[in-house]
């Protein structure tokens, strides 16, 4: 959901905002069997670039997340570097971590962080159907955005290991051709027999890495949703905050540019204010609903006249959302729009990708990549339990972010329900990225897997 990235309650949500416009980067080396010093990077102070796309989730979602206390010290850490910003572990690796700006933060070994791995003898656990959904509309958005969406021409960190963005590709295409043979004939799901995984694809382990907690190994799983609000049409003594839409065919660039959050809130689109007339009313909420939308990307409105609409976020302000600041107290604004499904990543509301929930995550789409299949692991009574989600969606929360996934938990009436039905859910996972196997490796995989393999063929 580019776009869809609320206020931390109790499990560890984490707060979202849409990305940036990503500089194409060239293929990524092989680890080498030595590290590379690579030189200092410059971190640029201000941040007035273009976000580029990122989203939330369920309608669009981002989840918030409290201040990060950060360590006094890191070793060997970089003189440079931004105040009110953690400081950059040694500048040693062979990959360059970027931020939402495409600014190089700091240097990562990737044998650190990824290792060829197998997915443990237990079934995959999710919806089939929701996920064939997913991973669709994801491959149609590489499809037709490739060219222009120079985010996605990334390899990241799992270039390091030889994995290209034609072999995303023909992951997704693999998985939805796959999934659609298996739901059409009624036959047992091949994608969660994890014999038939471990035989057509590579499972690359990823260890979390948080240069502000560097003894955290497994990966975070914090959840976001899309929450339903009650609201107006129209401004009333209780709902005074405006949801806007950019209108067309006037200078949207230059007006959504020019003023903050709190502006905005002064009613300067109002009959009162000095832009009236220049963009087009959504809808009204209270504070708290209009933090929400902000936060996830998406909300659900309950309308005063018994009628409910999903907006999503389309553009915003180019201020960036700044980490440990209050939501409230936070510059970036974004207009809206009205959508038919929850949305994701993707560079036009037109072209977002639709998410369901139980089988989506955002994440770092500079540096993990958008399209990456995740299966995470957890121990229930002892026993491995898996489940398999896709990356779809991104926020600034993300970028950088080695350590996190947020998962798309679904649309709820209140927090009180998002936190008892997320309170099930583990905080930290293990976590394997798929990748599809070349034709040769997976012919011998498959005459080596056995007879369940081969009967699921």
């Amino acid at each position: 959901m580019n776009y869809f990235r609320r206020l931390l309650i109790g499990i560890g949500t984490i707060s979202l905002s849409a990305c940036t416009t990503t500089i194409p980067t060239s293929s990524i080396p092989t680890v080498s069997p030595s590290p590379i010093i690579a030189p200092t990077p410059a971190i640029s102070p201000a941040p007035t670039v273009t976000p580029a796309p990122g989203g939330s989730i369920a309608p669009g979602a981002i989840s918030p997340a409290p201040a990060t206390k950060l360590p006094t010290a890191i070793p060997n850490v970089s003189p440079l570097q931004t105040p009110g910003v953690a400081p950059l572990p040694a500048q040693v690796g062979d990959y360059q971590v970027i931020d939402e700006l495409k600014q190089p933060q700091f240097m990562v070994q990737s044998r650190d962080i990824l290792k060829t791995s197998s997915l443990p003898n237990s079934q995959v656990k999710f919806n089939a159907a929701d996920l064939l959904v997913v991973l669709k509309s994801t491959r149609k958005y590489f499809k037709n955005r490739l060219d222009n969406d120079p985010d996605l021409q990334r390899e990241g960190i799992l270039g390091t290991q030889g994995v290209t963005v034609p072999d995303i590709l023909k992951t997704l295409d693999f998985m939805v051709l796959t999934l659609q043979q298996d739901i059409k004939a009624k036959k047992p799901i091949r994608l969660q027999d994890p014999k038939f995984l471990n035989a057509n694809f590579r499972a690359i382990q990823w260890t979390a890495f948080d240069p502000t907690a560097l003894d955290k190994k497994r990966v975070r799983m914090t959840k976001y949703a899309v929450f339903t609000h009650p609201g107006s049409r129209k401004p009333t003594k209780e709902f005074t905050a405006g949801l806007y839409a950019l209108k067309p065919g006037v200078d949207a660039d230059a007006l959504r540019v020019k003023y903050t959050k709190q502006d905005v809130l002064k009613n300067i689109y109002e009959p009162e204010g000095q832009e009236f007339g220049a963009v087009e009313p959504l809808a009204y909420l209270d504070r708290e609903g209009l933090e929400s939308a902000l936060m996830e990307g998406t909300v659900l409105i309950k309308f005063t006249d018994g009628k409910s609409a999903f907006f999503n976020v389309d553009r915003n302000n180019n201020i960036p959302y700044i980490k440990g600041l209050e939501p409230t107290e936070q510059k970036r604004y974004w207009y809206f729009k009205p959508v038919t499904a929850i949305k994701g990543y993707g560079q036009t509301i037109e072209t977002k990708i639709s998410l369901k929930p139980g089988v989506t995550f955002a994440g770092d789409v500079l540096n993990i990549g958008l399209g990456r299949i995740v299966v995470t692991e957890n121990a229930i009574d002892g026993k491995p339990q898996l489940r398999m989600g896709i990356i779809a969606d991104t926020g600034g929360a993300f970028l950088p972010n080695l350590h996190q996934l947020d998962f798309l938990a679904g649309v709820f009436d209140t927090k009180a329900d998002f936190a008892a039905y997320t309170s099930k859910l583990p905080e930290y996972t293990k976590a394997y990225i798929l990748v599809k196997r070349s034709a040769n490796t997976t012919k011998i995989s498959n005459r080596n897997s056995g007879n369940s393999s081969q009967k699921l063929q």
